[in-house]
């Protein structure tokens, strides 16, 4: 079974989605993350040491490889879509409740930004560390996120912007959280955002990159 679980990890950390993907070359005509998910399941593997011995040590390695500038977005993409393809089989499990998830994590792009390439990654990274991710898109209003954060009592906050134009919705997002619920953690991100930033708005914490916002939740889950 480790055996399995390596080569589920190897799919996962370089992009090998399943038998037809030629994504690695090195692993062509191999099966991909999606088989092996199903065959180590069907052989007696839990969903749960899928996910912590296969899952959630490639989608590490790959942000750690992104903080490096050794890997860049495209690689990053395939990775996660890698990893994508193993949850359609873990998924069930943690729906049904079988199989206990970490926590929540709720995520969106703010009110009046429309951009989600960052937001898209680190909901994937911080479901591959084994976490239910709520993803609510782009121009989320700070009414949209209280009231998910009222159905999911405990959730972590995640707001992204890319725009400087749409940092004070950020601002205004923070406030209004923290008016209902002053415990919530709210983390924050996106390329004009900065670490000074956060803390004038009063969220919990600014990451930069996917795993930063990983290393962040693993520290508050423990």
């Amino acid at each position: 079974m480790t055996e399995l679980l390596e080569r589920i990890s190897i799919c996962v950390e370089f992009g090998k989605v399943d038998l037809k993907s030629p994504y690695p070359p090195a692993l062509k005509d191999q099966q991909g993350a999606f088989e092996l998910t199903r065959i180590a399941l069907d052989s007696g593997v839990s969903p749960g040491v899928i996910l912590e011995e296969a899952l959630i040590p490639a989608m590490s390695r790959v942000g750690e490889k992104f903080s490096r500038n050794e890997i860049f977005v495209p690689q990053m993409l395939m990775a996660a879509k890698a990893m994508n393809s193993s949850m359609i089989h873990l998924r069930p499990f943690y729906l049904s409740g079988e199989t206990r998830r970490k926590g929540t994590f709720i995520v969106g792009t703010v009110t009046g930004d429309l951009h989600d390439i960052g937001k898209n990654l680190v909901a994937m990274m911080i479901e591959g560390a084994g976490w239910e991710v709520i993803d609510l898109g782009v121009d989320v209003s700070t009414e949209k996120f209280i009231e998910t954060a009222d159905k999911y009592p405990g959730a972590v906050i995640g707001l992204s912007a890319l725009l400087t134009t749409t940092m004070e919705n950020m601002r205004k997002t923070v406030a209004s959280l923290r008016e209902i619920r002053h415990s919530m953690k709210i983390l924050v991100g996106g390329a004009p955002v900065t670490p000074e930033f956060c803390v004038k708005i009063g969220a919990d914490h600014y990451s930069p990159d996917p795993q930063g916002a990983v290393e962040f939740l693993k520290s508050i889950a423990q």
